[in-house]
């Protein structure tokens, strides 16, 4: 009902991206108190803070698997003199551009970390699938428009095969999450807009 608020992070900056484990013991975050854009897990109640990414770039976005196991989030990495100068610079100024990020995965405790997808595009908002097989994200991988603005959801195995196409709204889709029985699948849209950026959510039966 709202009440019972309690704050559980005081770094400076940024502290956000918070969600929690199945069996709600455990929160991860994305936080900028060590100078970057990095996951962070922490207990219920604020306490054992312990940074799960530590690679230049922006990770974020996380979520864990049905069985609290694993956890998938978006990132995205510089690699080049320029891009790593480019994002330091943004960041010292607390700024972030748009970049290409792929879905990655890793065990709750950080470690294993994985590259699923490798599209070179944007790709982020990724959640694991009900049977924790598959992750199904948002992604312009298949926009055929010049400026790449049409975010269709997809989904890919594990292992970054089998990527299939699940919308093809010609505009944005984002941010799918199923339900917790995997029959419903909810997400964000600017179908059915009445102005240009106009957002709403929607949901969908799911089957396979």
């Amino acid at each position: 009902d709202g009440s019972g608020v309690k704050r559980l992070t005081k770094s400076p900056g940024y502290d956000a991206e918070a969600t929690v484990s199945p069996d709600g013991k455990t929160i991860v975050f994305t936080s900028m108190r060590d100078g970057d854009l990095d996951i962070y897990s922490m207990d219920r109640n604020g306490k054992n803070v312990k940074r799960l990414t530590d690679a230049l770039g922006y990770d974020g976005g996380p979520f864990f698997s049905p069985d609290g196991k694993q956890i998938v989030y978006r990132s995205y990495h510089p690699k080049t003199e320029a891009e790593i100068a480019r994002y330091k610079d943004r960041l010292a100024n607390d700024l972030i551009e748009p970049a290409n990020f792929e879905v990655w995965v890793m065990n709750a405790d950080g470690s294993n970390k994985r590259q699923v997808t490798k599209l070179g595009d944007a790709s982020f908002a990724p959640y694991f699938h009900p049977s924790g097989k598959k992750i199904i994200f948002s992604s312009n991988h298949l926009a055929k428009d010049e400026r790449k603005r049409n975010f269709d959801i997809l989904m890919i195995n594990l292992d970054g095969t089998g990527l299939e196409r699940i919308t093809t709204y010609e505009s944005f889709d984002g941010f799918p999450m199923f339900s917790p029985d995997g029959k419903k699948l909810v997400f964000a849209s600017n179908r059915n807009a009445k102005k240009r950026g106009d957002t709403n959510v929607f949901i969908a039966d799911w089957v396979e």
